[in-house]
């Protein structure tokens, strides 16, 4: 049995909303955050080495980081499904992209959140730089669901669920008005249409608002 091991407003919504679009049978076992540090609680941290979510138990396989439980599960179970091989013309699309949210956005986003949180003045140079990177991360974003449906193109695949946690939940820890990118917001609508993500939000986080304008 698959076993997700999932902390609520975290990136392990990937993986419960993977498992879903693939149509899979998985335990979802839900750990709640630490309420005063908003951190992992021990039981999740004594999974894993890392001592976060997402964790996937596979038969004797222990594995985290997101990224990786979602090449395992595409790998072992997707069938094929939700990846573009290198003969599809919008693979190198699809790599990018798929790349792009962890090697780039996610941890953008996260580095301007915690400068936030240093309070710093609004004319810091540090502050400034990475306020600016953001604002083009989010432009980048934008100007390809400009052209296509989906980041790969017009396929829904793995690198819109890797993208999607940055773009809605993330924002709870470091807010981003949207209002500038109606491709984004376009987007987003189109997430919230799909039956697998609607299922996958109600079991991973039920009751969270979800920000998707």
């Amino acid at each position: 049995m698959l076993i997700v091991h999932h902390l609520g407003k975290s990136q392990s919504e990937r993986i419960v909303w993977l498992c879903e679009e693939l149509g899979l049978t998985y335990e979802l076992k839900h750990y709640v955050r630490d309420p005063v540090t908003s951190l992992a609680p021990p039981e999740l941290v004594a999974l894993h080495p890392l001592g976060t979510a997402p964790v996937i138990s596979d038969g004797e396989l222990l594995l985290a980081e997101s990224g990786a439980i979602m090449e395992y599960i595409i790998a072992k179970h997707g069938g094929g499904r939700l990846v573009l091989g290198p003969d599809h013309p919008d693979f190198v699309d699809y790599i990018f992209w798929w790349h792009y949210a962890n090697g780039n956005f996610q941890p953008n986003m996260g580095r301007n959140m915690f400068v936030r949180r240093l309070q710093l003045p609004s004319d810091n140079p540090i502050a400034a730089r990475l306020n600016s990177r953001l604002v083009s991360a989010f432009a980048l974003i934008e100007g390809r669901l400009g052209d296509v449906p989906f980041l790969a193109g017009k396929d829904f695949t793995a690198a819109d669920i890797m993208t999607g946690f940055s773009l809605t939940t993330m924002r709870y820890f470091m807010p981003f008005d949207l209002t500038p990118y109606p491709n984004i917001l376009a987007y987003l609508q189109r997430i919230a249409g799909r039956e697998a993500y609607q299922r996958a939000m109600q079991k991973g986080d039920p009751g969270m608002p979800l920000l998707l304008a």
